[in-house]
């Protein structure tokens, strides 16, 4: 999977203004682990099939210096040797412009839907892959990114899936599972883990990828005050006004000492 990064951002590098169909697969703006894990998966997937005239990139929908927020990912790419000189993030690659150029296709992982910066781009998505495109009614079921991308390379290129993609699509569909309740994984999600497990036995416990990546979660070692309360933002927008809500993770000691010195 490295070498297809770096052979994307190479030819985006060489290729410049003179690249003919630029097809960019973008995540969530959180770039939370389903999201990233979903696009590098997708993009790496597209690159083989489609024609050479056409550049099939992942886009990471942050700033490069935003990325170091995002402790759970950025662990996972480094555990599996994906450094992150390879990727190519939001304010490296000029989106508009290549949508004005008539160049740009563009699909959403995880995503149904461009954020209101982005909505001059709605022209050029060409698809939509999300559990929101899934969905029957029951939110807490829905099926991750990764395990919808996973479960087409399986159906349709299981050659593709080498057991370092294996590792990173079971490591995102199992964290996605731990957000929500990892005794109720659901069955379309086993289906694709049972595959990947079968395909790769010699692949880590579940409980040690789960516990490595909860720890990797709460990991806030190295951020500033600034980046720690970035780090998990969420806001919500009436159209009017925005709110935004940030949580800082600590463990129980920690509080309960900040608590005694009156904190």
């Amino acid at each position: 999977l490295e070498q297809s990064c770096y052979f994307c951002s190479s030819r985006l590098d060489s290729r410049n203004k003179h690249m003919d169909k630029v097809h960019i697969v973008l995540g969530k703006k959180s770039c939370d682990l389903d999201s990233l894990i979903s696009a590098l998966t997708y993009a790496y997937y597209l690159e083989k099939v489609s024609p050479p005239n056409i550049l099939c990139l992942p886009v990471v929908n942050v700033s490069r210096r935003e990325f170091c927020y995002h402790t759970e990912t950025r662990f996972i790419l480094e555990e599996l040797n994906i450094p992150e000189s390879l990727h190519v993030f939001r304010d490296e690659i000029n989106l508009y412009q290549l949508n004005n150029e008539g160049k740009l296709s563009l699909t959403l992982v995880n995503s149904s839907a461009l954020t209101s910066e982005d909505k001059s781009l709605e022209s050029a998505i060409v698809r939509v892959i999300g559990p929101e495109e899934q969905c029957d009614g029951n939110l807490e079921l829905l099926e991750s990114a990764s395990s919808l991308v996973a479960k087409e390379l399986l159906q349709k290129a299981p050659e593709l899936i080498t057991r370092q993609l294996a590792h990173l699509l079971r490591g995102s569909i199992l964290f996605q599972a731990m957000a929500m309740d990892p005794e109720r994984i659901t069955e379309a999600q086993e289906e694709v883990l049972s595959s990947l497990e079968k395909k790769f036995p010699e692949l880590p416990p579940r409980e040690d990828i789960i516990t490595i990546l909860r720890e990797a979660q709460f990991h806030a070692d190295g951020l500033r005050i600034e980046e720690a309360v970035l780090k998990d933002l969420k806001e919500v927008s009436d159209g009017v006004i925005k709110v935004a809500v940030s949580t800082v993770y600590m463990n129980l000691e920690v509080r309960r000492n900040q608590t005694r010195m009156g904190f």
